[in-house]
């Protein structure tokens, strides 16, 4: 029996693949523990740890000189907190998934000789996992082709990004029939923080789908809560079977009975799309210094499992009109489904949790 801390930011794009990993090591036999932020709260309730850990971080502004400076501060009170308790819990190795929450406690481990893995979900390597690479032993990568890897000379090993197992339960469901004058399942969502665009933009363009096809339709969207009201209202104008919430448990589940998804194009997005095999029409989140969520759609669109709707572009009869041509086509939609699946790795946690095992009975770094 081996001890991990896993260390995520505290959103669902890092805490998901980070559950995933903990569910497969406790299988193992093994013991986790967790090292994150504040937000952890609103996302990781379920997170199946031992004990979880809130370590001060920040994210460093290169703007202005002030929050540069109070952030630095900030960070490194947060490798001396994370330096304490990692003494204190004794992991034999640590992972970390990414965003600057990472950055101390990651630092804190390789101060103390513990030996450390960072997984990367990304098609394009994260500004916080590429500074601390010079503290990891092994790379543990979604993607073959991963920018900006390439110049680090760690261990590099492709695994996929690990999906929960709620996400692998259902990942052999078949793509549900769609034909003659049943329903056609729809379900929207802008990752664990939702989308303000995508309440804007969707609710509009299915108002405006023909009412042969609209009155099929069969709504899950997720929506920020001060939205909920105004979204809620354009369906029920458009006289549309909508079930709208903040937060959906269930979102795997949902997404297997669907027959088209319209979401981000977060790395945790794309894994559970592919492993469950369900074409989306995929809104890369705009303004991103690496553009990490268009180019995660860009290997989507190229495997042929979905279409890429630049935001900047999007409108409500452009929507609409991809949306009235995708859902009258039944092949079109089963050969993106199926393309969706090829893609999936739904075995990426035992390759990561190997990779662990492997790194950790290896004992500690000499310091």
């Amino acid at each position: 029996m081996k001890k991990f801390m896993l260390m995520a930011g505290g959103t669902g794009g890092h805490l998901f693949p980070a559950m995933a990993l903990a569910q497969e090591l406790l299988r193992r036999g093994h013991v986790v523990e967790l090292m994150t932020d504040h937000r952890v709260e609103s996302y990781g309730a379920d997170f199946p740890a031992s004990a979880i850990h809130i370590v001060p971080s920040a994210t460093p502004s290169l703007t202005n000189p002030v929050k540069f400076l109070a952030g630095g501060f900030r960070i490194l009170g947060g490798i001396a907190i994370a330096f304490g308790k990692l003494r204190k819990a004794k992991p034999d190795c640590v992972i970390g998934f990414g965003g600057y929450p990472t950055f101390p406690p990651f630092v804190a481990a390789s101060l103390l000789g513990i030996p450390g893995i960072l997984h990367e979900q990304n098609a394009v390597m994260g500004r916080a996992n590429r500074a601390l690479a010079r503290f990891a032993d092994i790379l543990a990568m979604s993607y073959d082709k991963t920018k900006f890897a390439d110049q680090l000379s760690l261990e590099k090993l492709v695994t996929g990004n690990p999906v929960r197992d709620r996400v692998r339960a259902v990942a052999g469901t078949p793509y549900p029939a769609l034909g003659g004058d049943g329903p056609i399942r729809l379900v929207i969502f802008g990752g664990s923080q939702g989308a303000k665009a995508l309440s804007d933009i969707v609710p509009a363009a299915i108002a405006s789908i023909a009412e042969t096809i609209r009155h099929r339709l069969h709504i899950v969207q997720q929506c920020r809560a001060e939205d909920l009201d105004r979204v809620a209202e354009t369906y029920r104008q458009a006289k549309v079977n909508v079930e709208l919430a903040s937060f959906f448990d269930d979102l795997p589940e949902r997404m297997a009975a669907s027959h088209l998804v319209i979401s981000r194009s977060g790395a945790s997005t794309i894994a559970e799309l592919t492993a469950i095999g369900r074409p989306a029409i995929l809104v890369p989140l705009p303004g991103a210094i690496d553009a990490d969520q268009k180019n995660n759609a860009l290997v989507m669109e190229a495997a042929g499992g979905g279409w890429i709707a630049e935001q900047a572009t999007l409108t409500p009869l452009s929507l609409g009109t991809r949306l009235a041509s995708l859902l009258g086509d039944r092949d079109v939609l089963q050969r993106a489904a199926a393309a969706a699946r090829l893609l999936g790795q739904p075995d990426a946690v035992t390759k990561l949790a190997d990779a662990a095992e492997r790194l950790a009975a290896k004992g500690n770094r000499p310091q």
